[in-house]
């Protein structure tokens, strides 16, 4: 049986609750002030006008003028909204000093709830906003008669075939929580220290995507960032190997890296592993397919300049449409945000190769707990796998030379395929050397080769078969070589 759903007019809180609210039931929207409860149900009447249905607006604490100067104030037009100003300053309110509410049996019997019936009469809403419900326990003597009458008043919308949205004010003095029970479900908006936040911890009738979700205030209202669920998403793809462009290099990786695997590029500072993936992008363009590279250490400028210096054409590709570089502002986005813009990118826009460069900004630049970031980054990049997109993360490891490090940020778990840079000290001269240390679809080189980034792009020599020891922290050549030995 197919449930009929409307949406509330935010497009993240949709897919939360898998393609909106259900039909004539009743919500309850908790939090505490400031976190948003008047504009999500502003925007899910707003939505409900834009779809020509009618929208009723309760309102028992500001005017009406208040609330349409707040809701123009971010853009959102309650002209074609209906409402019922019971708020305490209000005409109706005034006038009508009996403050007895209402059960289901006995709709029609007092002045006050003839005010509420020959609203609903009138405008017969398809959307019904009442904020916030918690008003009415200053009408009633005791709890139980304020639950009663917020039943009543609930089952009565909902027989006149109306979707309701109500909030609630929890303080320490009167809590919220007998509200959950009665509601059909509840959705609570917070905010901590990373920013607003939003949760569905009960929703009848349906699932939801659980977890804490990112929120932000802006123009057009509250726009939700729900967490990640890899599982949710996928697509069909043939895993086949992708070139770099460069046959040494392919050789390295017995044929290049797969389609849909992640590939960590790991290395100190200065050793070439920005310019290494960049030419994993450079080659995707030649190949017709779009790449996009979120900047979380380098600026776009720099990158760019760099890049067209050693013959990979960053701009032409960004004119052509086969590149998108994003830089990355340091908490400018929530981690929920930001994977909404990659998946933005992927299914919309059909990116087929991702870069984050890297991932030691991305932890510094995105706010939350370290472990909480990286669980989000697995989650992205699980994300991007299933739908056969080919991962790249630049990972910057703390060691020039001596004790060598496989990835700086413990991130092999996340990698099918490992690449590691290096520099090294031969005949006096710092050199640079590149291998594999990990790949899960295919066998690889095991030796390491020289690189060198050049005005013509990348270089990448014969194997090294004379040096050992790189893995040691003590590289050194073997006799066949003694004259080239690095000084330690």
């Amino acid at each position: 049986m197919t449930l009929d759903r409307i949406s509330t007019g935010i497009g993240g809180l949709d897919e939360i609750l898998h393609g909106g609210l259900l039909e004539n039931r009743a919500y309850l929207v908790r939090g505490p002030p400031g976190t948003g409860k008047t504009i999500l149900g502003t925007q899910f009447l707003v939505a409900g006008a834009e779809q020509d249905e009618s929208g009723l607006f309760v309102n028992l604490e500001e005017t009406t003028e208040d609330v349409r100067e707040n809701a123009a104030s971010l853009g959102l037009d309650l002209n074609d909204v209906e409402f019922l100003d019971l708020s305490p300053n209000a005409e109706a309110f005034i006038s009508n000093q009996s403050y007895d509410f209402f059960e289901v049996s006995d709709v029609e019997q007092e002045p006050f709830t003839e005010t509420i019936t020959t609203a609903i009469e009138e405008t017969d809403p398809d959307r019904v906003f009442v904020d916030p419900i918690t008003q009415l326990r200053y009408l009633t003597p005791d709890e139980h008669q304020f639950r009663k009458q917020a039943i009543g008043f609930m089952e009565y919308l909902t027989s006149q075939d109306a979707t309701v949205l109500f909030t609630s004010q929890n303080t320490a003095a009167s809590s919220d929580e007998d509200l959950q029970f009665l509601a059909d479900g509840a959705i609570t908006l917070d905010e901590d220290a990373v920013g607003h936040t939003i949760q569905v911890p009960k929703f009848r009738g349906s699932p939801t995507l659980s977890g804490q979700h990112t929120v932000r205030i802006e123009t057009g209202g509250l726009a939700v960032y729900p967490e990640l669920q890899p599982t949710e998403h996928g697509e069909e793809f043939v895993a086949e190997p992708i070139s770099s462009g460069v046959p040494e290099l392919d050789e390295l990786l017995n044929g290049g890296i797969e389609r849909g695997t992640v590939t960590v590029i790991s290395g100190p500072t200065g050793v070439g592993k920005t310019t290494l993936g960049t030419q994993f992008m450079k080659e995707a363009a030649g190949r017709g397919e779009r790449s996009v590279v979120y900047l979380f250490e380098e600026n776009a400028a720099t990158f760019r300049e760099r890049s067209n210096s050693i013959n990979m054409p960053v701009e032409t590709m960004e004119d052509h449409g086969t590149l998108l570089v994003k830089e990355m502002e340091p908490i400018d986005v929530s981690p929920q945000e930001f994977a909404q813009r990659v998946r933005d990118e992927v299914e919309t826009r059909d990116a087929e190769l991702v870069m984050v460069d890297g991932t030691s900004g991305y932890e510094m630049s995105l706010p939350g707990q370290e472990d909480e970031l990286r669980e989000r980054l697995h989650a992205l990049c699980r994300y991007l796998k299933n739908m056969g997109v080919t991962v790249i993360l630049v990972d910057e490891t703390h060691t020039v030379t001596r004790e060598f490090s496989g990835t700086g940020s413990g991130l092999s778990y996340l990698a099918d395929n490992v690449l590691f840079l290096r520099h090294i000290e031969r005949a006096g001269e710092l050199q640079k050397v590149i291998g594999v240390l990990k790949k899960r679809t295919s066998d690889f080189e095991q030796a390491l080769r020289e690189l060198s980034i050049t005005e013509h792009g990348l270089k990448i020599g014969e194997p090294l078969t004379d040096l050992r020891g790189i893995l040691s922290g003590t590289p050194e050549w073997t006799e066949s070589d003694e004259s080239n030995t690095p000084s330690q």
